[in-house]
């Protein structure tokens, strides 16, 4: 047989999110850095600084999809379709409740209104594969998430994150944190780039109430390279943690003007 008169051989859509005709945009637009050009010299970029609206009808059904997935110990969890346009772009950030999903095996995120991902996601254990691919305005993720020892498979835009090898975007600068007692359950993301820092990336530990101790780590985590904060608890934390992936900055570091890597 010829190749010819072989049957066409047809792959399954692994995103038919993307086929989604019904009317409303389910993504902002981000202006945080150039995703299609090489970043050039002294760019600078910051946090977004939106908060999630926890009336939004589109949060209030998530919370209810993530108590149904924790209830029936579904191994695929892929919540969006299940929500209109609108509700899925009122999604800046997944609930502390994401953690209960500890039977999840597939997280699938594609074309999310993200802005940042809480670290509960590091207690879903089960977790092997990991695809908020085409979510344009994730540019970083908690370290709590190399805590999830079988995800093996990952799917997302690099070109969407912080120092990514293409186009080296900057990360924000992190400030030390100061003398202020803070609320750690509402912290402002402009400045600390997450609303919650109740416990140590590192060690689990609690966080001094004057704020984590944060620094930039890029590490490769399943099949990509992610750049992930780290809010530590103290000094011997930072120390403990690894080096950079090759190719990339070496070291834990605060963003802003640091020098990286030429692209490749």
């Amino acid at each position: 047989m010829t190749d010819e008169q072989l049957p066409a051989q047809v792959f399954p859509n692994r995103f038919p999110e993307a086929m989604d005709s019904r009317p409303g945009a389910p993504q902002d637009h981000c202006h945080c850095f150039d995703q299609v050009r090489l970043s050039p010299p002294g760019a600078a970029t910051s946090f977004h600084a939106e908060i999630q609206d926890t009336s939004a009808p589109g949060w209030l059904r998530l919370l209810e999809l993530i108590e149904e997935a924790a209830v029936d110990g579904r191994e695929e969890f892929r919540p969006l379709p299940e929500l209109s346009p609108e509700e899925r772009r009122q999604i800046v950030t997944l609930p502390a409740s994401i953690g209960r999903l500890t039977a999840v095996r597939t997280l699938v995120l594609y074309g999310s209104n993200l802005v940042r991902i809480p670290p509960e996601i590091g207690e879903m254990t089960s977790l092997e594969e990991f695809s908020p691919y085409t979510s344009h305005r994730l540019h970083w993720f908690p370290y709590e998430i190399t805590r999830c020892g079988r995800l093996a498979s990952s799917t997302v835009s690099t070109r969407s994150i912080y120092g990514n090898f293409k186009y080296r975007p900057p990360f924000p600068r992190l400030l030390p944190s100061g003398d202020t007692v803070l609320d750690l359950d509402s912290l402002a993301p402009f400045r600390w780039g997450t609303t919650a820092a109740r416990t140590c990336s590192v060690c689990t530990g609690p966080i001094s109430a004057t704020g984590p101790r944060q620094v930039w780590l890029s590490q490769v985590v399943a099949t990509d390279v992610l750049p992930l904060l780290v809010n530590a608890c103290s000094q011997a934390c930072l120390d403990d943690l690894p080096p950079g992936a090759k190719g990339y900055i070496p070291t834990p570091h605060r963003g802003g003007a640091i020098e990286q890597p030429p692209p490749h």
